[in-house]
């Protein structure tokens, strides 16, 4: 793909100099509103509007939100590297374009019927209304994109709550796709937001009567609020995805994969390799081709250096009298997540050219870069003695989220075994991680992957209520 970048750099930077100045005021239109209350009221309207539309209208809105997100996928990329700090351009076009195009839409609300002696019996699937959705700082654009025609294809509203640090790309998204859906003949405001979004606005969305439901797509804590909700919510949450390499894969292909995974948008993707497990006896020839494709290997007093940059680290003092050793605790430095590996090298001293896209380094089973989820390019390798140890491994450090995990291999056995075992919402076998949202394998796309609450990869029949149509000793016609 041929991208001016000075030019997508200048047209996004008016672009968000006038988004600012309008959220400034609450005075932007096209869904953005100073206040909660004004923003759900007028989404409320929106659904009922869109209720009195056919399916097949619904259809046309949704055709228009793809063009209009898929024609603006560059600028509302470099929009969010640009505010956020995070990622890489080339990786969120891809990203934005995937999501206006592999979103699903209308066709997946099925209707299941029984037709017998005893009439005709129909389960249809209808809106809940108007929905809260909160929207991550890694996924700006893509995940308002991707919740926005899922959402309006199962017939809701959407009030969204974007991670501040990513506003501005979350409502020019928003006003992005609600100029689509007027110019197709559909209501204003039908996915809102507040001009300045924030803990208390969230708060006072989650909490505000109206909404009907709640979606969540971000760390634990905002998953774990939308859960004690009381009302229906959906909870995607953080991932800590093992990748395991035994001895019968390709190592080669698997170590390109690998590094093509991890590296994709700076590894912000929760579905990206956070850690390689691999069998001992491949494990030089795994790094030397790892090296090959884009990963700098660092060691010994370098990984030191690096946990003191990319983590802080707690340490929490035993009590008065014991014997026992301080215990260790370590978070992510946010100032680096999503940040590329040639930055990451330098402040450790380390130059490397461009084309180098991961960190990579040997550590133990227990080093906090393996068990923390660090959303950047920097990927410990394990060293397992066989296959079961590398399986009991992943389950461990993929810590129960049930999100996702990767296997290499070319034992069929093998793969069911890690499959069985880890039981995660994603399984990729021999690819990147991203063949699991779509990127080079089959299937629709979400950036809404709902491991806490069990519904999976979202889809607009997530969004959906079941509604059972029972019409006794009629229109069967056996």
């Amino acid at each position: 793909m041929d991208i001016d970048q000075n030019l997508i750099a200048r047209i996004a930077s008016e672009v968000m100099a006038r988004v600012q100045k309008e959220a400034s005021t609450g005075s932007g239109g096209m869904g953005i509103f100073a206040t909660i209350d004004e923003a759900v009221e007028a989404a409320r309207l929106a659904q009922k509007q869109l209720r009195k539309l056919t399916i097949e209208k619904r259809e046309v809105l949704i055709t228009a939100m793809r063009d209009a997100a898929y024609k603006d996928a560059a600028i509302l990329a470099e929009m969010a590297v640009n505010e956020s700090g995070m990622g890489r351009v080339a990786d969120k076009i891809l990203k934005n374009q995937l999501a206006a195009r592999k979103t699903p839409g209308t066709e997946d609300l099925e209707t299941e019927a029984w037709s017998g002696d005893k009439g005709l019996t129909l389960i249809e699937r209808g809106p809940f209304g108007v929905i809260g959705a909160i929207t991550p700082t890694t996924n700006p654009s893509e995940t308002v994109i991707n919740n926005g025609i899922g959402m309006i294809a199962a017939g809701n509203s959407v009030v969204f709550s974007p991670h501040p640090t990513a506003k501005n790309t979350s409502l020019k998204t928003i006003r992005i796709l609600n100029e689509a859906i007027i110019g197709a003949g559909g209501p204003a405001n039908l996915l809102t937001a507040v001009a300045e979004p924030s803990l208390e606005a969230t708060n006072a969305m989650m909490a505000h009567p109206h909404i009907n439901m709640l979606v969540a797509t971000g760390g634990p804590a905002v998953v774990r609020a939308v859960m004690s909700s009381g009302k229906k919510a959906i909870g995607a949450g953080a991932g800590n995805p093992p990748a395991i390499v035994d001895e019968t894969a390709n190592i080669e292909r698997a170590a390109r994969d690998i590094i093509a995974g991890c590296s994709f948008d700076n590894n912000l993707p929760c579905i990206a390799e956070k850690e390689v497990i691999t069998v001992g006896s491949i494990a030089d020839r795994l790094i030397s081709y790892m090296q090959k494709y884009g990963g700098y290997l660092i060691s010994g007093q370098d990984i030191d250096r690096l946990v003191k940059v990319i983590l802080t680290e707690n340490v929490e003092m035993a009590a008065s009298g014991c014997t026992e050793k301080p215990k260790r605790t370590y978070a992510v430095n946010k100032k680096f997540v999503g940040k590329d590996a040639k930055y990451i090298l330098k402040q450790i001293g380390i130059d490397v050219p461009d084309d180098i896209r991961v960190v990579i380094c040997e550590t133990s089973a227990d080093h906090p870069f393996v068990l923390e989820e660090l959303m950047m390019p920097v990927l410990p390798i394990i060293q397992v003695n066989n296959v079961d140890e590398a399986i009991a491994l992943g389950v461990s450090v993929e810590h129960g989220n049930r999100h996702t995990a990767v296997m290499h291999s070319q034992n069929v056995d093998n793969l069911t075994r890690f499959a069985k075992a880890v039981e995660t919402t994603i399984f990729v076998k021999n690819a990147p991680s991203f063949a699991g949202i779509g990127v080079g394998g089959e299937g629709f796309t979400t950036f809404t992957i709902a491991g806490p609450t069990g519904e999976g990869l979202t889809s607009p029949r997530s969004f959906t209520r079941q509604r059972r149509c029972v019409l006794v000793d009629a229109l069967s016609v056996v």
